[in-house]
C-alpha cells in the first residue's frame, strides 16, 4: 500500500483552540488532480472543483470540465479522491476522512470562494466539506450536489458484489480485459456500468489488476452508505444546488426534507436520467451548473 504523504491537522487548520481539535485524528492525504484555466484568470479565483463517485476518477470529467471551461472562464480543478485514480491508498475511507482531505486540498492549493461540485458519492463528501466546523469562512461559495441525499442509509448489495467480482478477476490472474469482463458479467449485466467498473484496470500489468484498493474500498462499503451529521446537528446557509436524476431513488421524498434541514437554501432540479445523470445528460446538466454558479 503506498504511504501518503501527511501533514498534521494542526499545522493546516489556523483555527481557535476550542475547534482545533475536532476529529483531529484524521491526517488528511495530498490528491492528485487536473486543472484548465483562462489564460487572463488566476488559477485561484473563484473555481469549479469536481469530485467523482465511487469507482470514478477525474478522467470521468474530462469532457465536462472542458465544456465548464468555455462557459465559466474560471478554473476548474478535478480531483481523484483517496483510493481512487493516482491519488493516495489509505485508510480509514470515510467520509470524515475525504472531507478532510479536500479541505487540506483547498487550502493547500489557496483556493476561495470555490463552487464545489460532487456526483454520488463525491457529492456526500462535498457535502460534508461544506458542514465541516473547521472549513474556514469563505471558502465555499456554491454547493452542487448530483443525484445523492445527506442520508444514512445502507448501500444497496451490488456493490458489495462488485467487489468480490474485482477480487476474483484479480485472483483469476487473468491477462484481458475479455477474461476481466466475462468474469465481472453474472454481477452487473449492464454493460456500460462494466466497462465504467473495468476503468480502474491497469491495462500495462499482466496479469491485469485493479488501481484501487479493493480491500480498503470493500471494507468501507458500510461507512459509504452513511454520512457524519445528524439532521440538526449542522447547517450551511450557502447557496446549494441538488440534481436529481428521474429514474434514479437516490434522492426521495424521503430523504428530501433532510437535505433541506442541513441545507436550508437548497434548490432542486430534475433530469430525465439515471442516477448517472452528467452522463445522461451532459449538455442540460453543464448549463444548470453554469446558470447556478454565474447567476447574481
Amino acid at each position: 500500500m503506498q504511504r501518503p504523504l501527511v501533514t498534521p491537522l494542526r499545522s493546516i487548520f489556523k483555527l481557535p483552540c476550542s475547534q482545533r481539535f475536532f476529529r483531529t485524528s484524521i491526517i488528511p492525504v495530498d490528491l492528485r488532480y487536473d486543472v484548465l484555466h483562462p489564460k487572463d484568470a488566476s488559477k485561484a479565483e473563484r473555481p469549479l472543483v469536481i469530485l467523482h463517485g465511487l469507482f470514478g476518477t477525474k478522467r470521468n470529467w474530462q469532457s465536462l470540465s472542458k465544456a465548464f471551461l468555455r462557459d465559466i472562464q474560471r478554473p476548474v480543478y478535478t480531483v481523484d479522491l483517496r483510493n481512487h485514480g493516482s491519488s493516495p491508498h489509505a485508510v480509514p475511507m470515510n467520509y470524515d476522512a475525504m472531507a478532510t482531505d479536500i479541505i487540506h486540498f483547498l487550502q493547500s492549493h489557496s483556493l476561495s470562494n470555490v463552487s464545489l461540485l460532487g456526483h454520488s458519492m463525491g457529492g456526500k463528501v462535498a457535502m460534508a466539506v461544506a458542514l465541516s466546523p473547521v472549513l474556514p469562512a469563505g471558502t465555499i461559495e456554491h454547493l452542487i450536489i448530483a443525484d445523492v441525499a445527506p442520508s444514512n442509509a445502507m448501500l444497496s448489495s451490488e456493490f458489495q458484489g462488485y467487489i468480490e467480482a474485482m477480487s476474483k478477476i484479480e485472483k483469476s490472474r487473468v491477462t484481458s480485459r475479455k477474461e476481466a469482463q466475462d468474469i465481472l458479467a453474472p454481477y452487473e449485466p449492464d454493460p456500460m456500468t462494466r466497462a465504467f467498473l473495468l476503468t480502474n484496470l491497469d491495462s500495462t500489468a499482466r496479469p491485469l489488476k485493479f488501481q484501487v484498493p479493493i480491500d480498503i474500498i470493500g471494507a468501507s462499503i458500510p461507512d459509504l452508505g452513511g454520512f457524519p451529521y445528524k439532521p440538526g446537528e449542522r447547517t450551511w446557509n450557502g447557496n446549494t444546488l441538488f440534481v436529481k436524476g428521474s429514474k434514479s431513488k437516490y434522492i426521495n421524498k424521503n430523504n428530501l426534507p433532510v437535505a433541506r434541514e442541513f441545507f436550508p437554501s437548497m434548490s432542486l432540479e430534475t433530469l430525465d436520467a439515471s442516477h448517472w445523470v452528467h452522463a445522461d445528460k451532459p449538455n442540460e446538466f453543464k448549463q444548470l451548473v453554469v446558470d447556478f454558479v454565474t447567476r447574481q
